[in-house]
């Protein structure tokens, strides 16, 4: 496999959970009812389609094709969290934890790919910045999560 193969395949599974988060925050909009809540995932969601955007330029550049959707397991996530939410009595804490949990997923995937030192520096850094962003927003929803319940 050619390098910028390579590292497009690892950009490709970032692209997968990056439209997969956008897409659960956008659920978690449409199950709660808080408003405050609704304006932070409607800011998630806005900031991972941003990351996507900003992966899929960095693939493009590497001349390969970026995928263009999620994946079956965010896909299952978000349609757990939706029934979830529909048998919880507290709907907005659970929706909080799965968010949480979603995010420390992400979290983790982020630090495997970096924990390669082949990235060039551009990569590497864009990563930094996006891995640093998701885990203020854990650290900010584990704040709501503590005002929810």
């Amino acid at each position: 496999m050619k390098y910028t193969e390579e590292i497009s395949n690892k950009l490709n599974e970032l692209l997968e959970k990056n439209y997969d988060a956008e897409k659960g925050y956008i659920n978690a909009i449409n199950n709660v009812e808080n408003s405050d809540l609704k304006m932070f995932f409607k800011r998630r969601a806005t900031e991972r389609s941003e990351f996507a955007k900003e992966l899929r330029t960095e693939i493009l550049q590497y001349g390969e094709i970026p995928t263009d959707s999620g994946s079956f397991k965010g896909t299952m996530h978000r349609n757990w969290m939706t029934l979830k939410s529909t048998f919880t009595s507290n709907d907005e804490e659970a929706i909080l934890e799965e968010a949480i949990k979603g995010e420390k997923a992400s979290l983790e995937e982020y630090n495997e790919i970096l924990k390669e030192r082949n990235l060039p520096p551009s990569i590497d850094s864009l990563l930094i910045k996006h891995k640093n962003a998701i885990q203020a927003a854990i650290n900010t929803e584990k704040v709501h999560e503590e005002l929810v319940s």
